[in-house]
């Protein structure tokens, strides 16, 4: 480990010591399926809205089994506010896999949790380092900022395997879930104060805009099926404010998905 590595690992204990964010409830628990739901739930949606929706999926769903339990429109209703109904759908969809071919557990292994619906190479990594406390190298937004700031300098298109590489060589091997938390929320500080970086990432992708995007018609259509248990396309096209083609052939995308059914009216 170089000097510049060592001189890293001591500002963010230092910053963790005396900042974490020590109160947010999924840091409270090792419970491998109260992890699993909320890194899912934390994939694109800040930590703000996720808090009160996770607490409220816990009492809901407290077990893997209750949510495989579950019809999967209760799953969308407890989602709402937190965008990309898709995850919701993936979440219940993992919970029946989980009870039906692993007893309700999950793997210990990344390449076993990447088959499940929803999970990719990051996630699976927090599961093994949050519930299960493996050294893994984790590399997310707040982490990125933090590697590029302090360790990569002004260079650019640097890869996300670039950075798991300097992920590895800091990862703290005896205390691994505090030291991913300690990055992500030194990480936060340094947005927080002005620190602009993950552009230098060449996988930075600006966000597109949300308004009249197909998110928003996405979001629009199970929103008004959350509040009204059965709808026209008549009903749905005088709700959603979008061109009818662009409704249509998000309704039949969504179907295609499983989100939502379609049986003379349209429903979840």
């Amino acid at each position: 480990m170089t000097g510049a590595q060592r001189a890293l690992r001591r500002r963010v204990w230092s910053y963790y010591r005396r900042h974490g964010r020590h109160d947010l409830p999924w840091r409270k628990t090792r419970n491998p399926y109260r992890v699993l739901v909320s890194e899912v739930m934390l994939q694109q949606t800040q930590v703000g809205r996720v808090v009160p929706a996770y607490r409220a999926f816990i009492r809901r769903f407290p077990t893997v089994q209750r949510l495989a339990r579950a019809p999967l429109r209760d799953v969308l209703v407890l989602w709402q506010g937190l965008g990309y109904n898709r995850r919701a759908r993936a979440l219940h969809r993992t919970a029946q896999i989980l009870v039906a071919k692993h007893h309700g557990r999950l793997p210990r292994t990344e390449q076993e949790l990447c088959v499940l619906p929803g999970v990719g190479v990051y996630t699976a990594r927090a599961i093994l380092t949050f519930a299960f406390d493996l050294p893994t190298a984790l590399v997310e937004t707040n982490i990125r900022t933090v590697l590029l700031h302090e360790l990569v300098g002004e260079r650019r298109n640097v890869t996300d395997g670039e950075l798991e590489t300097l992920a590895a060589v800091v990862v703290h091997t005896r205390r691994p879930r505090e030291w991913q938390w300690a990055l992500m929320d030194y990480g936060a500080y340094l947005k927080a104060q002005g620190v602009r970086v993950n552009a230098q990432s060449k996988h930075y992708a600006k966000q597109s805009t949300f308004k009249n995007s197909t998110r928003e018609v996405r979001g629009a259509i199970v929103r008004a099926l959350v509040h009204s248990r059965y709808l026209s396309e008549k009903d749905l096209l005088h709700t959603v404010k979008a061109a009818p083609a662009h409704v249509r052939a998000q309704l039949a995308a969504l179907q295609k998905e499983g989100l939502i059914r379609h049986n003379g009216y349209w429903s979840l």
